[in-house]
């Protein structure tokens, strides 16, 4: 009798300190998610994975939250993206750029110098207009996965052996880019040949010579220490390093109303807070970059490279399709 009391007075501590944190009486019958992405918990993904989980845990009274899969411990951005669709995931984090092999018009994102710099890729990521366009073409394009949010890891730059300071400096060389329509049109107007490859292979490639460039932001660049092999970066800012979160329809399907309401929130804090950090984050390793020796070039004449971008930008969206062109006219006009 006397450990009855003892057991139901330990469950009745356990409730009133559930409640004193705000949390419902069955907030131990939690639910964690599976939350996969390719870089680093110390990249842009790895601080919109946090963002997630905290707001998910705060609306939720605790009951929802996420397991982090970071560093491509379940596969590549491809192979995540289609385990997500088949409910094997429930969140993943992927480039735009490889969203663009299931939904082809998210190329869009791609598309070079469409972003006039760190202030109006900011602004333009958190527009609602912007980011319910990049939905409704998901929702368009994709079966058993949506997009819930954007995010950035800022601006991609080219990294190598050698200096690139104008357009004139890559024609010929190869070229490691995502597998996009967008990308295999522009580096080829600059004079480069394009090479497809996993992003785990990277950096062997540059090492071996199989690639004299690759393409990456700042911090993906130093995380993944490809300065050893490439110690070089050159800020071209030819293109924004933009990503998207997806959700398994399987995953969506199975919350209530109010579940889908609070993941959404949680989805949408993403947008307003990852992008300043994200640029923050791209600051602090430049900066620890010139500290070990590595060159970074900030004097890229970028005219050369905006010329032969230009008219590449509304030829590749109406060869994409309608979304990707209603998408680029709003990222424009974003003030």
């Amino acid at each position: 009798m006397r450990r009855r009391v003892i057991i139901h007075a330990a469950l009745a501590v356990l409730t009133v300190g559930a409640l004193a944190l705000g949390w419902p009486a069955d907030a131990a019958a939690q639910r964690k998610f599976s939350f996969a992405y390719d870089q680093p918990t110390t990249t842009a993904y790895g601080i919109a994975a946090n963002i997630f989980d905290e707001k998910l845990k705060q609306l939720s009274g605790g009951k929802l939250s996420i397991n982090q899969f970071p560093g491509a411990q379940l596969g590549t951005e491809p192979q995540t993206l289609q385990k997500m669709r088949a409910g094997d995931i429930d969140f993943v984090i992927t480039a735009t750029a490889n969203a663009s092999s299931v939904a082809p018009q998210a190329g869009v994102f791609s598309l070079h110098f469409i972003f006039r710099d760190e202030a109006h890729l900011t602004r333009a990521l958190a527009d609602k207009q912007v980011a319910d366009a990049f939905r409704a073409m998901i929702k368009d394009s994709v079966q058993g996965g949506q997009v819930l949010s954007l995010l950035t890891m800022g601006f991609r730059n080219m990294y190598s052996k050698k200096e690139i300071t104008k357009v004139e400096d890559i024609k010929g060389l190869k070229i490691r880019v995502q597998a996009t329509k967008t990308e295999d049109t522009h580096f080829p107007a600059y004079g480069a040949q394009t090479v497809h490859m996993p992003f785990g292979e990277v950096y062997t490639s540059l090492q071996t010579g199989v690639v004299h460039v690759a393409e990456n932001g700042v911090n993906v660049y130093e995380q993944n220490k490809h300065y050893e092999v490439a110690p070089i970066l050159n800020m071209t800012q030819h293109e924004a390093n933009n990503n998207c979160l997806w959700v398994s329809d399987k995953t969506w399907n199975s919350l209530s109303d109010q579940e889908k309401k609070w993941v959404q929130e949680a989805a949408d804090e993403i947008s307003k807070r990852e992008p300043a950090m994200a640029l923050k984050l791209e600051q602090e390793s430049a900066a620890k970059l010139r500290k070990i020796g590595v060159k970074v070039v900030e004097n890229v004449d970028k005219s050369g490279f905006q010329k032969a971008a230009q008219p590449i930008q509304d030829q590749l969206a109406k060869e994409l399709g309608p979304h990707a062109v209603k998408i680029l006219g709003l990222v424009r006009n974003v003030k």
